[in-house]
């Protein structure tokens, strides 16, 4: 049954712990945060994620939250906020993996991509390159490309000697290279 007070009182009420006034925020609100979010980053798990974070962002402001500006702005704010973090996101992953597969193609896969579709695209077919990999070259590749650590910290966290490191991360970009040609046309 959907709660018609107002946003004001409901905030009120859902700081004092009531979890049916922040569930009736939620139910109002959710079309809004999704329609922003889906638009940032097009359908997708991705999305969901970012949706969620909104909320949950939102429920642990709710003491600080003073109402200066309306509940739908706030939240906007935050979806919108979180959206660009995670296409922000996206573009390191991308330029990390194009640039380590081959560095002259690193200029144009840092050129903007305004088509959140696209950008949608992309990651998925990096997720699916990686998923081309087998485990242990996947786990150097992910290390130390996507998570930027260092090859002796990728060492430790894996186990192995930093030479093996080098060697599997060399083997793996080659792997991933034809993989990745969309990447550098786009």
């Amino acid at each position: 049954m959907l709660d018609h007070s107002p946003d004001q009182e409901l905030v009120g009420r859902s700081r004092g712990g009531d979890a049916d006034a922040f569930r009736a925020l939620v139910e109002r609100y959710q079309g809004v945060v999704a329609g922003v979010v889906i638009r940032m980053l097009g359908h997708g798990d991705e999305a969901d994620d970012v949706g969620q974070e909104t909320f949950l962002r939102f429920y642990k402001a709710l003491d600080t939250f003073r109402g200066e500006a309306a509940v739908k702005t706030y939240l906007t704010r935050i979806a919108m906020n979180l959206s660009l973090n995670a296409l922000k996101r996206r573009r390191r992953l991308r330029q990390r993996l194009v640039r380590w597969s081959d560095p002259g193609a690193f200029a144009a896969a840092s050129a903007p991509v305004p088509d959140p579709v696209v950008e949608a695209e992309r990651s998925e077919l990096i997720q699916w390159a990686l998923g081309q990999l087998d485990d242990i070259h996947r786990a150097v590749v992910v290390m130390r490309v996507l998570e930027d650590r260092s090859t002796r910290e990728t060492a430790e966290a894996l186990g192995i000697p930093e030479g093996t490191v080098l060697s599997r991360l060399s083997r793996a970009l080659k792997k991933l290279a034809p993989h990745l040609e969309p990447l550098r046309s786009s």
